[in-house]
Parts: C-alpha cells; structure tokens; sequence
C-alpha cells in the first residue's frame, strides 16, 4: 500500500479571491522522483496541461523545468492574479501507484471550509474536475454533506457552475461560486471527446484540438 501525501502546503494570501481545488498530484511528487521537466509546484507535472493552459490565455512565457525560477514564476502569477490553490486531499492509500482519483483510498480531506472561514475574500472555487468518484467537486460535497450543506445549481451546462451559502452570524450568509472546469489532464482528453460543443468545433476545424477547448473554457473563469 502506497501512502500518498500531498507535497505542497495550500497556496494562500492575503487579499485572495480564487482557488484552484484538486485532488493531489502525481506519487513522483510525493517521493520526490521528479522527471525532466517537472515544476517542483502545485500541479507542475511535465504531463498536465494547467499551467499550459494559462500561459496560453495570459501569455506568461513559463519555462518547464525543475527550478526555483520555473516555481516563483508561478507564485508570481498566482498572486498578482489573487488566485490560490488548494487541493482537497491531504492523504489517501494507493494499492496501484498512480494518479488516478478512483484509486483513491481512506482519504483524507483537508478542511477546505476552514480555509474559506479564515480567506473570506474567497469567492470563487475552481475545480479541476467534476462530481465523479472521489473528483474535487465530489469530495468537496462530501465536506458539505457533513456540515449540513449543499451546493445550488447555477448551470448545468459544461463547465457546471453552483454557488454555496456559508452561513455567518446575524442570520447572514456568503456566497462563494463554483465552477467545475474539465479536468487538465491527459485522463481526461476522452471525456472532452465525447462533449458535444467540442466534436461541433472539431467538425469545423479538424485542426482544433483538447487544449484549445480548454484554453476557451478557462479563460471565462481565471
């Protein structure tokens, strides 16, 4: 049984806004076996598309490698954008040494919610992923669950937006939105597949690909 730990402490300020809410990364992350081209960051495998994605849309001329210049870079970023991140598992069991969520066992969540209480210029909650099985969406319900709350759908439509009411004292309550972005990871290139808005703007340009539908996607949000 493999223990995965998260390597990285939450990404977080004063004055943040955002946050990116994952599950974890990589086991080479954890053991500290990194690749060539890792980022030794919050979501910085060589394979994973996030930070691609937002160079894309802001134009950051990231350099990818094991640095400590490749990871102030992206701090840099993040804060002058008021976008933090905090992934919502802190440790889960493995019995196959990867990545994948549905692999997942005995997790453990970190309190998401306190960290809402103690940033409450939070208003906004990016999932990189949705409500399927042990995804950030489904594991930040189940955080909801037992406090007594829920999410209230916004948008069904892809990504699926909800907000949540955060009860304050004097009867009063906080919003935060919620967006459940398609997932930046390879795993994930067959869902994007099958979503009807991208075989449209495929069949109109062959050259369009699952990153450029991200691209789009995320730059609505970020």
């Amino acid at each position: 049984m493999f223990l995965h730990k998260h390597p990285y402490e939450p990404f977080l300020f004063e004055g943040v806004q955002k946050l990116i809410v994952g599950t974890l990364p990589p086991p080479r992350f954890t053991t500290g076996e990194l690749k060539p081209g890792d980022v030794d960051f919050c979501y910085g495998s060589r394979d994973g598309q996030l930070w691609r994605i937002l160079d894309r849309i802001f134009d950051l001329d990231l350099i990818y490698e094991t640095s400590p210049v490749a990871v102030t870079q992206r701090k840099d970023f993040l804060r002058s954008r008021k976008i933090g991140i905090c992934d919502i598992v802190d440790i889960a069991n493995r019995e196959k040494v990867d990545a994948s969520d549905l692999g997942m066992r005995d997790i453990r969540l970190r309190d998401l919610l306190g960290y809402l209480q103690a940033y409450p210029t939070i208003d906004t909650l990016l999932f990189t992923g949705g409500n399927s099985k042990n995804g950030p969406e489904y594991l930040f319900r189940r955080l909801l669950r037992e406090q007594g709350l829920q999410l209230i759908a916004v948008s069904e439509e892809i990504p699926r937006q909800y907000r949540l009411e955060l009860p304050l004292s004097g009867g009063r309550v906080r919003e935060v939105h919620t967006v459940s972005l398609t997932a930046p990871s390879g795993s994930a290139n067959r869902a994007v597949g099958g979503i009807l808005e991208y075989k449209a703007r495929k069949a109109q340009d062959p050259s369009y690909t699952v990153l450029d539908f991200r691209i789009e996607q995320y730059r609505k949000f970020f």
